[in-house]
């Protein structure tokens, strides 16, 4: 991922600024599209060099397809037209990972688990066994992709949907497990500049109360960014969203910083500090890396010029404390 130049420009004006606080990364994926990592050590290296206590953290629920017919490995999922297909493996190279750390450091990631295919009803039977093979070690599920542009269009079969019957079995054992469900729901596709996809998440949220959802970017991506720039809406639909909903929060990972949080010169937009202060509760922030950790830190930091704008306890609570009310009561204490 590349820092644009004003998000780049910011981090240097606001390093010596900083107000010292701790950082939990909300959103952050152990491996890449082919399922590859730099492994926990750089991971670790990176956490402690960037102020980051914790991370949510998680696999990746699909592996992209080298073909046979292609002569150079794609680089992303998005590199070539080759498939991409559901890989619940994912869960065991992370579970694995984490149990090979010494207990400190196993205290600092707190593991969602992804590898499931929301379209197939069969998933939440597959949820349930993973769940009970290791009680108590995960505290989420997700990253859940559903609508996610041309990820799911190169899957097989129709695009998930966040209100599908698969995926209501997967909230009813959410909620009796008490985990939170980190949720990639495109709200628009690549042409349209509407909530075309509103009604689906809505269904989810309105019909489980009692699970507490967490809205990846906000419905947003890199690649409806690429086409489609800021969408005006996504503010004001924020604010609806969370006067109706109770049980949603708002995940800022690193698409949301340009051109939503920031504007051109890396300075924070006013009317979105406005929502964070009228909110402060209800939003958390992630890195959103793949498998590569170099940037983890620089993403972090790119949120400084945010938070040092909100009063501390709103930004102490963006940065932290929301992402620990939302897991699992037993964990949290």
């Amino acid at each position: 991922m590349k820092l644009k130049t004003g998000f780049a420009f910011s981090l240097l004006l606001t390093s010596q600024l900083v107000t010292a606080r701790e950082y939990i990364d909300g959103h952050l994926h152990y491996v890449d599209f082919f399922q590859e990592t730099d492994g926990m050590p750089a991971l670790l290296k990176v956490m402690d060099e960037s102020d980051i206590t914790q991370a949510v953290i998680m696999g990746i629920p699909v592996a992209k397809t080298w073909d046979e017919n292609e002569p150079k490995k794609p680089r992303y999922y998005a590199g070539d037209d080759a498939p991409i297909y559901w890989y619940s493996g994912t869960d065991l190279e992370l579970h694995a990972a984490i149990e090979n750390l010494n207990p400190e450091q196993q205290k600092r990631f707190i593991p969602f688990l992804s590898g499931f295919n929301p379209d197939d009803k069969n998933a939440v039977n597959h949820i349930r066994r993973a769940l009970e093979l290791n009680p108590g070690f995960w505290q989420g599920i997700g990253e859940v992709f559903t609508r996610h542009d041309d990820l799911t269009a190169l899957i097989h079969g129709s695009a998930p949907r966040a209100n599908s019957e698969a995926m209501m079995k997967v909230y009813k054992l959410a909620a009796e497990f008490d985990l939170p469900v980190l949720l990639h729901s495109n709200i628009t596709s690549k042409r349209e500049r509407n909530p075309l996809y509103l009604e689906e998440l809505e269904e989810a949220l309105g019909k489980n109360p009692e699970v507490k959802f967490i809205w990846a970017h906000a419905g947003t991506s890199k690649e409806l960014h690429r086409h489609q720039e800021e969408l005006g809406f996504i503010r004001p639909l924020l604010k609806e969203l969370l006067d109706k909903y109770d049980n949603l929060t708002i995940d800022l990972s690193w698409t949301m910083i340009e051109p939503y949080l920031l504007d051109e010169k890396g300075k924070p937009r006013p009317k979105w500090l406005a929502l964070l202060k009228q909110y402060p509760s209800r939003f958390v922030i992630g890195s959103d890396v793949v498998g590569s950790f170099d940037n983890v830190g620089k993403i972090m930091h790119g949120f400084y010029p945010v938070l040092n704008a909100l009063p501390e306890d709103a930004a102490n609570a963006i940065a932290h404390d929301n992402f620990l009310r939302l897991l699992p009561k037993k964990a949290a204490d």
